[in-house]
């Protein structure tokens, strides 16, 4: 049995961070986001494994290799010149994965679900496909999934995402949207739906037809840990959950070149830090420097000439702004 690991988007909305990488191969507490995901899945006993490539593909190799060093063994496959939705990477990846049941995950969550018992859920409902859901506690702004009696029946608008206040008025009687995790079961059969060589999206190209069609496709919901990486905050925040807080991490090759004040911060590889600066909530990417001196609070810094040689800045980018040698985008 194989898993596929989606891996081919442009990561725009963690620019500038993905400048020079995709989001799957952003550095996370030391290790690729994207060898978290094939560890996660080697960990229950997935072998084969098949990563889509399209944007910046050299940087998920190299962060992945040919997988051994996190349990699996990797085939890559390829979009271009376009990428091809979820479900077009299915179609690209056809030969891999149409022999037998086969899982899909995003490259860019970090989670502890369990995927035996997604299985389990799955071979005793008979089910063409099984959505792993979630529920959506803080009614985040992801899709709401419709589940009625174990079975998905549909798909509705975003969650309406609602402030502290809110959250804690909430009735806790009232039973919270449900969300798709990115992770999912799917039989063979679904390349019925799946067309040759396009673009395609896999909920209106397979779900909601399936849906329509009568086909079973079951839901399994589990309310253990899940993170999604998507935009620079939430990498942020998600980081300083998983190390504890007034923790800083430090990459590879990094320098203290005096007394430094550094909280709630995230330290890629080759940086080097002056005397009396201080950090605090900040990311700071390979081969930056912080001057002596400088303070920094709520940021994400890389090195601006990383920045000035970028064609495009992404529309959905955070806004940043040049100081000296370094580019630095307020996250508040």
């Amino acid at each position: 049995m194989k898993a596929m690991i989606l891996a081919a988007g442009f990561g725009t909305r963690l620019f500038p961070l993905t400048i020079d990488r995709t989001k799957p191969a952003i550095p996370f507490l030391g290790k690729p986001l994207v060898g978290y995901v094939a560890e996660y899945v080697a960990k229950f006993g997935f072998r084969d494994v098949v990563v889509n490539l399209h944007h910046q593909p050299a940087s998920v190799i190299d962060a992945l290799g040919d997988g051994s060093a996190f349990g699996v063994n990797i085939a890559y496959t390829l979009e271009e010149p376009s990428i091809l939705g979820t479900s077009g990477a299915l179609d690209n990846a056809r030969e891999h994965l149409e022999n037998d049941t086969f899982l899909i995950i995003n490259g860019k969550i970090i989670t502890n679900i369990d995927i035996q018992a997604a299985f389990d859920t799955h071979r005793r409902s008979g089910a063409i496909a099984t959505m792993v859901l979630k529920p959506n506690l803080k009614r985040e702004r992801f899709t709401i999934v419709e589940v009625d009696d174990g079975r998905v029946t549909g798909f509705g608008g975003h969650a309406a995402p609602l402030n502290e206040a809110e959250l804690r008025d909430l009735d806790p009687t009232l039973e919270p949207p449900l969300m798709f995790t990115g992770i999912h079961i799917l039989e063979p059969t679904v390349f019925d739906y799946i067309p040759r060589g396009v673009y395609s999206d896999i909920v209106p190209t397979f779900y909601r037809p399936a849906i329509d069609n009568g086909e079973l496709i079951a839901a399994h919901i589990s309310d253990a840990d899940w993170y999604e990486l998507s935009t620079i905050p939430r990498y942020l925040d998600i980081s300083l959950a998983m190390m504890g807080s007034g923790d800083v991490h430090f990459g590879r090759n990094c320098r203290l070149e005096g007394a430094a004040s550094l909280k709630d911060t995230v330290i890629w590889d080759d940086v080097s830090i002056g005397d009396g600066a201080m950090l605090y909530r900040t990311i700071i990417a390979d081969g930056v420097r912080i001057n002596a001196g400088e303070h920094y609070d709520n940021a994400a810094i890389v090195r601006a000439d990383m920045v000035r040689t970028c064609t495009e800045i992404p529309e959905k980018a955070l806004k940043g702004y040049v100081n000296g040698d370094n580019y630095v985008v307020p996250l508040n």
